[in-house]
């Protein structure tokens, strides 16, 4: 899946360009994500900032399941992102089956 480079705060939304905010990301992922920097937990109702690479530890925030194919948000951060950037959408799960089948997923902790 290719990776596109995604500024962590948009430039729409007053961000730039310094390496301090670039990651990359996965093209839906960053197209999902657009010029939000935050959205709302479903299940505390808050609107929390999306999850930032360089600051916050993945395995912290989220966790894969059923062995790999899906991933879950840990706390309110990890399932704002997860739910925002449809981080379980149905191309991306598609290629995680294959993937796991192949043995190249889930990641080693």
């Amino acid at each position: 899946m290719p990776l596109e480079i995604d500024h962590i705060v948009p430039e729409a939304a007053g961000g730039d360009s310094d390496e301090s905010n670039l990651w990359l990301a996965c093209s839906r992922c960053n197209l999902y994500k657009g010029a939000q920097t935050h959205a709302v937990d479903d299940e505390t109702g808050e609107r929390v900032p999306l999850f930032n690479p360089h600051r916050q530890r993945w395995q912290d925030h989220f966790c894969w399941v059923q062995e790999g194919l899906y991933i879950a948000g840990r706390t309110a951060v990890g399932r704002a992102t997860e739910k925002a950037l449809r981080m379980n959408n149905s191309f991306v799960v598609r290629a995680r089956q294959i993937w796991i089948a192949w043995s190249w997923h889930p990641p080693e902790p």
